[in-house]
């Protein structure tokens, strides 16, 4: 099988592996540093600082708890794609010698609030990035918008453009994560999802039976919420943002929907730090992806 069929076959069938999401991107980066115990006294410029993160993501990959065993894809900031680890192009390290699929963020960020949701702003080199992408061996995307209330008509026009771009990427042979982010902190969040869902089925409904795409949601107020989508034939993963959860309070809502996986960031590097032995953090490392793994087995 060639490594795009392969990698289909992996994200469809291999249960219980989760998505390792490190595509912290510009304005997301000096926070996910601080984090790791790199302050910003510690490097000058966009230069430096994406030199800086590339490192932590480097640990993190070449550790040997990060393997496709437990983990199914990780997704890539555009700056990391473009770099290498241990000599080899970011995406081929991680397929070729992880056995874990390579999926980029494409987004350039969100719009301002309007309508209770905010967008996603416009992308007008999409296609040169997909194609690029595409030589690079990069299978999927990600792109992320925000709904901030139970706005029906904000929600509305959230979802259809996720769902437009995505046959825009679907097109360049690369299958999308359509990542729609309900807030944790919407005062009507449970109503919001409600509508999100009425949604997401109608657009998944709509695709012709050769566009795959994947979902990446907030974990839900109403369990199972979207075991529809799961079962969706135009549908080959659901997974779940930890949205600003702990990693234990995302685990524990994550463990009580059956057949979503993780797609975590933060929760991911949780107690990980620059300071660390390498013993210490792969230990620490490995105990982080174990519980995100045993909470996606459900």
């Amino acid at each position: 099988m060639s490594d795009y069929d392969q990698q289909l076959q992996k994200i469809q069938t291999q249960n219980g592996c989760f998505i390792a999401a490190l595509d912290q991107s510009g304005g997301s980066t000096p926070k996910a540093l601080r984090l790791y115990g790199v302050g910003e006294d510690e490097y000058s410029g966009d230069d430096e600082m994406f030199a800086k993160v590339h490192e932590m993501r480097t640990r993190i990959m070449t550790s040997p708890a990060f393997t496709g065993d437990r983990i199914l894809a990780a997704i890539l900031f555009e700056n990391t794609m473009d770099r290498e680890v241990e000599g080899q192009g970011t995406a081929s390290y991680l397929w070729n010698v992880k056995n874990v699929v390579p999926i980029l963020k494409v987004d350039k960020g969100l719009a301002d609030e309007a309508d209770g949701v905010q967008l996603m702003k416009p992308m007008p080199d999409l296609d040169d990035l997909l194609a690029r992408a595409k030589a690079k061996g990069i299978f999927g995307t990600k792109m992320r918008s925000v709904i901030k209330s139970a706005s029906a008509s904000g929600i509305v026009a959230n979802v259809a453009q996720q769902f437009e771009i995505g046959k825009q990427i679907l097109a360049a042979g690369l299958h999308p994560i359509i990542e729609p982010e309900v807030d944790i902190n919407a005062p009507d969040k449970a109503e919001a999802e409600s509508i999100l869902h009425e949604h997401l089925i109608k657009h998944l409904d709509s695709l012709n039976d050769d566009q795959l795409v994947m979902l990446k949601l907030t974990l839900p107020e109403q369990d199972n919420l979207y075991a529809d989508c799961v079962a969706h034939a135009n549908c080959i993963k659901v997974v779940a943002l930890s949205g600003g959860y702990s990693r234990e309070e995302a685990n524990a809502r994550l463990s009580r929907q059956n057949g979503m996986v993780a797609s975590f960031s933060r929760a991911l590097s949780e107690g990980l730090s620059a300071g660390q032995s390498d013993d210490d953090f792969n230990a620490m490392l490995d105990s982080s992806i174990q519980s995100i793994f045993d909470a996606s087995a459900t």
